[in-house]
């Protein structure tokens, strides 16, 4: 759960400095933080043990927490999120990174697939953690679909969507279809859905199933069982996920010491239905979104943090992509990779 605005009303000037302080210190060690190394590293002309009363009423409020008794303190999921919020703007990356981004976008060509890939690939190198895109197919426009009859009654529907999108479905028919029948009914679905958004068609598909035409017009009853089941809520609901370097977040100090949490951890990440449902969630945010630990639903992926941003073709939102890693990441210049980054795929999604 997020903070709420009267947690941050309790925090004076002072205490917020010195919260920030420790957030960013954790970040950059994963060691616990103690008052005397907030006085030496940050000039705020107070003594060792006035910090140590600032951090003892932050862990009182539920921003700290002491991992041991004899231990400095660490930020909870509330103290990341009150960083997070106070981040006045997303700023540009650093040059540094501009350059590997535009580097590696400069010779990229090909199918909307291979653009994905890349994303999640680049991602992940610019950042050290890992990558992500989810390529959606709800809010997409369907252009065309062929069907490739591969044995018996089974068949690979290829329907393409107006963003360059590819999605592949291999479905199972009632009663076996010949490949020139199968055309006839990709020219039929393509006159009557061409430029429509996936998730009208399937609603006017099952409309159509009941009409009167339907039941006596053999193309037509075959196109709609045929559509109903290329159609359905799998196909307009999911989408494509592509993950790149994982492995990367194994090496933080927060796993790489927790083989537990690290096997828990690689397993969720090997299931596309709990990623979908994350990520489902921030196509509808707008601008940078970030997810902190708890304000994910699934525990095994609590000790992570997602940092997205939608990307779109022309006016519309056809995805979302961005960066997952500990909760102990530089919030600043992730947001700013993962902003630049989605700018740049959308520019090239609309530019074909």
């Amino acid at each position: 759960m997020r903070a709420k605005p009267e947690d941050y009303e309790v925090l004076d000037e002072r205490t917020q400095n010195i919260l920030i302080a420790v957030v960013r210190n954790f970040i950059q060690t994963a060691d616990p933080v103690g008052s005397r190394t907030i006085s030496k590293r940050f000039d705020f002309g107070l003594s060792p043990a006035t910090i140590r009363n600032v951090m003892a009423d932050l862990e009182e409020l539920g921003f700290l927490e002491q991992p041991h008794t004899s231990a400095g303190r660490i930020p909870t999921d509330k103290a990341y999120r009150h960083y997070v919020d106070h981040i006045e703007s997303v700023e540009l990356p650093s040059p540094e990174d501009a350059e590997i981004i535009a580097r590696w976008y400069t010779p990229l060509a090909g199918d909307n697939d291979g653009m994905m890939t890349a994303t999640s690939r680049l991602l992940s190198e610019v950042s050290n953690y890992a990558g992500v895109v989810l390529s959606t197919f709800a809010t997409s426009i369907f252009k065309r679909i062929e069907f490739v009859k591969v044995r018996d009654r089974q068949v690979l529907a290829i329907f393409v969507m107006d963003s360059a999108n590819v999605h592949n479905k291999l479905i199972t028919l009632e009663d076996e279809l010949t490949q020139d029948e199968l055309h006839k009914i990709s020219n039929y679905l393509n006159h009557e859905f061409s430029g429509q958004p996936l998730r009208q068609i399937r609603q006017k598909v099952l409309d159509r199933m009941n009409e009167e035409k339907a039941q006596y017009d053999e193309l037509v009853q075959q196109a709609m069982n045929i559509g109903a089941k290329t159609f359905d809520e799998t196909s307009e609901s999911e989408g494509d996920i592509y993950l790149g370097g994982t492995v990367n977040i194994m090496d933080q100090p927060e796993f790489i010491t927790n083989v537990s949490r690290m096997k828990e951890l690689f397993k969720a990440f090997e299931e596309k239905s709990r990623l979908i449902r994350i990520l489902d969630h921030c196509l509808d945010e707008s601008g940078i979104n970030v997810a902190i630990g708890t304000e994910t639903p699934f525990q095994d992926i609590q000790d992570c943090s997602f940092v997205t941003r939608t990307y779109t073709y022309g006016d519309r939102t056809v995805g979302v992509l961005g960066v997952v890693g500990p909760k102990r990441m530089v919030y600043p210049r992730i947001m700013a990779l993962v902003d630049y980054t989605a700018n740049i795929v959308s520019q090239k999604l609309t530019n074909g």
